[in-house]
């Protein structure tokens, strides 16, 4: 780091984004990314978008607001649009954290909850799992600080059911819960129809995953009209303009054709049943995904040594370093070949290890 680098910040540790190689051409399962491309009417809209770039883009996200409401039910004053589910997290911590309010997170799951709490100067209470991997409401009982939870939960897969965020709910009422629902589509169980019923409770998702449009980076915070008001603080603190013209205009077009976004998690949820079968006639552990991934391990595969032996073959799945997973790898579920691609490379690596 330069000299002119602020001490307050000589500590962070960055997150580390998935692998996004360029020299190679891989099957790429590795960053939970859709194997589809977005729908038709979301290309249109942004290419016709496209012709008035010269233009600022409407900081109130006004036409797209109208149609998340119309889809959703809720009211335009109780969502946000955000660049990326990750700016709506970014705007959690600043806006309900800092030094003297804390956070509590799983410590097994997204890792950009810890690298937010660095960076707000936030005390994070990370807590451990069950043995099996799932998250224990009771953990959550009146903990007196913002609560986040990843619902389904990355990297794991697994899933809380709605009664069980609303127990987390009732047990911290002077406290935002935020459920992050970027994988909620593939078969979790959203909490948006809550949102009435609980003045705490944020919900988060983006239109990464389930509607293909990872690269546009599209993401919601939807609550109680005061707590929405809250993040409208800080967005305009921060950059008015955070969702580009292009982004607005695609987002609507993925709205307007629901029918294509549930044909994809239809499929990409059947894959994910066929790999998890595969995987465990090799011999894996796999953890049951409601997610568009699945997360496994061998007891006679290392972890780090297949993903690399994998990523030699042409294929990317995802390692963690740390020491309670590193035996698993997360696998994104892609189409039916590149799944298959993904159990032949397996079958041979084992082979080989005979």
């Amino acid at each position: 780091m330069s000299r002119f680098f602020s001490p307050k910040n000589s500590a962070l540790v960055p997150y580390v984004p998935g692998e996004q190689p360029r020299d190679q051409k891989y099957v790429k399962l590795n960053t939970n990314e859709s194997p589809f491309p977005p729908s038709p009417k979301a290309v249109a809209a942004a290419a016709e978008a496209a012709e008035k770039l010269q233009l600022y883009s409407d900081p109130e996200c006004t036409l797209l607001r109208e149609k998340f409401t119309e889809v959703f039910g809720l009211r335009g004053d109780q969502v946000l649009f955000t660049n990326g589910s990750d700016e709506a997290l970014y705007f959690l911590f600043l806006a309900f954290c800092d030094e003297n309010r804390g956070v509590a997170f799983p410590e097994v799951s997204y890792g950009f909850y810890p690298v937010y709490a660095d960076l707000t100067h936030t005390p994070a209470l990370a807590v451990p799992l069950k043995a099996d991997f799932s998250i224990d409401p009771a953990d959550y009982a009146g903990l007196g600080r913002m609560i986040l939870i990843a619902n389904p939960n990355a990297p794991t897969g697994l899933a809380l059911t709605r009664a069980q965020i609303e127990d987390i709910l009732r047990s911290n009422p002077d406290s935002v819960v935020a459920v992050d629902e970027a994988y909620v589509d593939f078969g979790g169980e959203s909490c948006l129809p809550l949102i009435d019923r609980y003045e705490n409770l944020i919900v988060i998702q983006t239109f990464s995953k389930s509607r293909s449009l990872a690269g546009a980076r599209l993401g919601f915070a939807a609550g109680n009209a005061a707590v929405i008001a809250d993040l409208n603080t800080v967005k305009y603190s921060v950059n008015p303009y955070n969702v580009n013209s292009m982004t607005m205009a695609a987002g609507i077009g993925a709205l307007s054709d629901p029918e294509y976004t549930r044909e994809c998690c239809r499929i990409i949820a059947e894959n994910r049943a066929w790999v998890t079968g595969q995987l465990r006639a090799l011999g894996f552990s796999v953890l049951d995904s409601s997610a568009n991934f699945v997360f496994a391990k061998h007891e006679s595969l290392d972890g780090e040594a297949l993903y690399l032996e994998l990523k030699r073959r042409g294929v990317l799945i995802r390692h963690f370093s740390r020491e309670d997973i590193r035996d698993y790898n997360r696998i994104t579920v892609g189409t039916r070949e590149q799944m298959e691609i993904l159990i032949r490379k397996i079958r041979e690596i084992m082979e080989e290890e005979k």
